[in-house]
């Protein structure tokens, strides 16, 4: 049941966005009793239907675009989400243990705190894979996340899970009016002050942005819905480049830009190695903007050997012609843009073959252009809220998506991928431009308010006013530690109530 209310609460599913806050009941309730190994089972079994629901998409893209055979793709894609089960399998387990020997207002603060511990430790181990945390569901609703600039998006999560344990104890146990008391005040002092503080700061927030229109930017998106399967052919190269031309030259008409951005790999060629570059730098100095693209690049490291790096990059093209800045994505996808440990595991030599052999680089400086400082989010790196913080502690004023989400279909991908990147937005404070192949692509404002976008697979083309706020967020600073300490929590009650158990 808890699986098919997420899915039916998630953006992508039915996007009921109110049942987040009770789809746990029923798994807490089924592993709250009976043997340890029912407790995980409940939850594994939970797992394994909220993440096939959640993750179907995956077959496809390593099947029809990452070109592996369904016997390997179907397995991968079974064996991730058993992997991401076992953290749903373990949570039921160790919130069972917890539950037999502490009071109940202490469950109602430990075990949302234990469950964004796992969070946070799935979204790191082993190069991480945080995909639509429980916070995300309420992407849509940026009166309920603003929160995120103190806790990030786990302070959501931690809120959801809060809610749910709240409402399972004080219908599934019998209790005195003292009891009743102990969880009903807590909980009200919660709410109370959630409610209060985003809604305050949402308020204020909007005056700030509304106060910075007057000195905002004109920068425009183009989505070239370039077809995934033809667009790295030759003959196919000149027809991008005058799509992406022609989409922007219909803004120049309606809107005074400065700057603009085209999708990840916008660009399917080694611009070094291209005659098509010449085009691009022809119209960056005829229209007078700044072209922030996609493009794959290389390096040569031995000429004599030919050995060479690979990189899924983002460039800007000056007004001049010249390239203003690049950033080399540096959280590549596992068994997509590189294989693990291929050093060690010579049988793999075929995968990487299949999914490509890219270098990772690293972030240092935003890429600026007059007042712009842009800090880039390649594809999934969006996902991944230390690499935003990253970008604002190098000085980035706003935060730039580059994706290419062909990769999904027509599939709940899109949704995540957009939903994840709104609150990358209300963490950092940060106005985001999300430029998608395919869609989703959006102009996202720093109270997490999606101000433009575009439908999926389109061409599509928008412009907008975009604020520079510069002041760092209580998140940027301190509030990132949220998750870690969430987990030094649970582990420090779990191991307390298990020494106490074994000394009494």
């Amino acid at each position: 049941m808890t699986g098919v209310l997420l899915f039916v609460a998630f953006p992508g599913g039915g996007e009921l966005w109110p049942l987040v806050f009770v789809a746990l009941v029923p798994v807490i309730h089924g592993s709250s009793k009976g043997l340890p190994r029912n407790s995980f089972m409940a939850g594994l079994s939970c797992g394994l239907v909220h993440y096939s629901l959640l993750l179907y998409w995956l077959v496809t893209v390593l099947a029809k675009y990452g070109g592996l055979p369904l016997y390997f793709a179907i397995p991968a894609f079974l064996l991730l989400v058993f992997y991401m089960s076992l953290y749903f399998g373990l949570f039921t387990v160790v919130a069972a243990f917890l539950s037999r020997s502490l009071p109940a207002h202490v469950l109602l603060f430990l075990l949302p705190a234990l469950w964004v511990g796992i969070d946070w430790f799935r979204a790191v181990f082993l190069t991480g894979f945080p995909w639509m945390d429980l916070g995300y569901s309420l992407y849509a609703t940026p009166q309920l996340i603003q929160i995120a600039d103190i806790l990030g998006h786990h302070g959501l999560t931690y809120l959801i899970v809060f809610v749910n344990y709240l409402l399972f104890l004080l219908v599934n146990r019998k209790k005195s009016a003292a009891a009743y008391l102990s969880l009903l005040l807590p909980g009200i002092v919660v709410l109370a002050g959630y409610g209060f503080y985003s809604h305050t700061r949402y308020q204020t927030i909007e005056g700030e942005i509304q106060a910075q229109i007057p000195k905002g930017v004109g920068i425009g998106i183009v989505q070239g819905n370039m077809d995934q399967a033809v667009k790295w052919t030759a003959s196919k190269q000149r027809e991008t480049v005058d799509t992406y031309i022609g989409l922007t030259k219909s803004l120049e008409s309606e809107y005074p830009l400065q700057f603009v951005v085209w999708p990840e790999t916008a660009m399917p060629f080694y611009p070094s190695a291209s005659t098509e570059t010449l085009t691009l730098i022809d119209f960056a100095t005829s229209s007078g903007l700044a072209i922030l693209t996609g493009s794959p690049w290389y390096e040569m490291i031995d000429v004599e050997a030919r050995k060479m790096k690979f990189y899924n990059s983002a460039f800007l093209l000056q007004p001049d012609g010249k390239i203003g800045g690049s950033y080399y994505k540096s959280h590549l996808v596992p068994f997509g843009e590189y294989v693990p440990l291929k050093q060690f595991l010579p049988f793999l030599a075929p995968l990487v073959e299949a999914v490509g052999d890219f270098s990772p680089g690293t972030i240092e400086k935003p890429i600026g252009h007059q007042r712009v400082r842009a800090g880039v989010l390649i594809c999934f790196e969006s996902v991944f809220p230390e690499l935003s913080r990253s970008w604002v502690k190098a000085d980035a004023n706003l935060l730039v998506n580059l994706t290419n989400d062909a990769w999904y279909g027509k599939s709940s991908a899109p949704d995540h991928s957009l939903a994840m990147t709104v609150l990358r937005a209300v963490e950092t404070r940060r106005a985001v431009v999300r430029s998608a192949n395919t869609g989703i692509s959006a102009f996202i404002a720093p109270d997490g308010r999606i101000t433009k976008q575009s439908e999926i697979f389109v061409p599509w083309a928008a412009a907008s006013t975009v604020v520079l706020l510069e002041n760092r967020t209580f998140w940027v600073r301190y509030g990132y530690l949220f998750g870690p300490v969430c987990l030094l929590i649970g582990l420090c009650g779990t191991l307390f109530v298990y020494f106490r158990q074994r000394w009494v």
